[in-house]
């Protein structure tokens, strides 16, 4: 037996001798008609795509979620169905479905397959319901792919009457390839949409000598200040914490105000993140007017 890669279609692997029929009803288990992976396997949204894609006999063009993730988008959600496009709209469990036109150069070949270009791939993730899931898409889509919003913009530009377009532009405006996790681009949604002046995203300090001192989440370089999202680690590994509180007493001795921030923060108590941040910009001499 040949090494099998997964998933792949069972009546090929059988006749090329990689896996037998018996094999088949015990050692694998089919995702879609003819489609197997391993009994037992957890299908990230990449082995979804491909699942997909082989399930349509590799005729579709594969969209969306499914699409940004063989592009190198993190944080894409297992759980999500795949996402092809193809005519008919036929209805298959753990598959969504799309019949849009396509051009040609909005296709692209991912791993020897049809993949939505990084840029027709952001114009329809930018369009699904839901701004902040939007904007943490696109945020993770430029950041693996170096996707600008001028090119997004080409692409909306020559779809202008599409559904969602408004939310699109929206999400583009607030998107920001800096951001390294959803956390971090709900962060920063929370601090634009306060009215805080937008913030830059990592921001490298150095000491007076040229020695690299840190890396920073976002903030206002000039007014020497900034805000960090610490994730859970942050708070549990001892020797995090303890590369933490030297961070902190050395950039506090470059005259950096660091503003930290926690997911318990975020979902419970944003209310604090803000007058934090907007302290710390007032002692620093910025005036900032809040939105009502």
């Amino acid at each position: 037996m040949t090494s099998l890669r997964w998933p792949f279609v069972g009546t090929e692997a059988v006749v090329a001798g990689s896996v037998t029929n018996h094999q088949l009803r015990t050692t694998y288990v089919a995702v879609h008609r003819n489609v197997y992976v391993p009994r037992g396997a957890e299908l990230d949204a990449v082995d979804k795509a491909v699942a997909a894609w082989l399930w349509s006999r590799r005729r579709a063009v594969i969209v969306g979620t499914s699409a940004a993730a063989l592009h190198g988008t993190r944080w894409i959600e297992a759980n999500l169905p795949a996402e092809l496009n193809r005519p008919g709209r036929d209805k298959v469990s753990g598959i969504v479905l799309h019949s849009d036109v396509l051009d040609d150069d909005e296709i692209c070949r991912v791993g020897g397959m049809p993949v939505t270009t990084p840029a027709r791939t952001a114009f329809d993730v930018g369009r699904a319901p839901g701004l902040e899931t939007a904007v943490i898409r696109l945020d993770a889509l430029r950041r693996a792919t170096g996707l600008s919003v001028e090119a997004v913009g080409a692409i909306a530009e020559r779809h202008r009457g599409a559904r969602g377009i408004v939310q699109l532009r929206r999400a583009l405006a607030l998107s920001d390839a800096g951001a390294e996790s959803p956390q971090e681009t709900r962060t920063r949604l929370l601090l634009v949409n306060a009215g805080l002046p937008r913030p830059s995203t990592q921001i490298e300090v150095r000491d007076p000598a040229g020695r690299f001192v840190a890396r920073l989440d976002m903030g206002w370089p000039a007014a020497e200040v900034a805000v960090e999202f610490d994730g859970a680690h942050h708070w549990t590994d001892p020797r995090q914490r303890s590369r933490d509180i030297d961070r902190i007493a050395e950039l506090a001795d470059l005259n950096w105000i660091i503003v930290r921030v926690s997911g318990d923060m975020l979902r419970h108590r944003p209310a604090v993140i803000l007058q934090r941040v907007l302290a710390a910009l007032r002692e620093r001499g910025v005036f900032v007017v809040q939105s009502a």
